[in-house]
């Protein structure tokens, strides 16, 4: 599954903020710096979809706050859960 998602780098914390226009919005501590703001990106994806890091690729925007994420093994109500604030149990995919 593919979905787009706009990144704030250098955050406070990193948390999934919700929806931002078509995408999902994400803040993450890292700055944005040898791929830093990447990987953590990753690492909050993983953890919320509760897939492996491997699972989760960036697979446009990569120097750009706008994203285009696809993830394998997990369904379209997974994203809308995460948008809507509800972590998405370990088990479902």
């Amino acid at each position: 599954m593919r979905f787009d998602v706009r990144v704030q780098p250098r955050a406070s914390r990193s948390e999934i903020v919700g929806p931002y226009a078509q995408a999902l919005k994400v803040r993450v501590a890292a700055p944005p710096v040898d791929g830093s703001a990447n990987d953590a990106l990753v690492d909050l994806l993983a953890r919320e979809m509760g897939v492996a890091k491997r699972d989760i690729r960036i697979v446009g925007g990569l120097a750009s706050r706008n994203k285009t994420v696809e993830v394998s093994g997990v369904a379209a109500n997974a994203v809308h859960r995460l948008a809507a604030g509800v972590s998405v149990p370990r088990g479902e995919k």
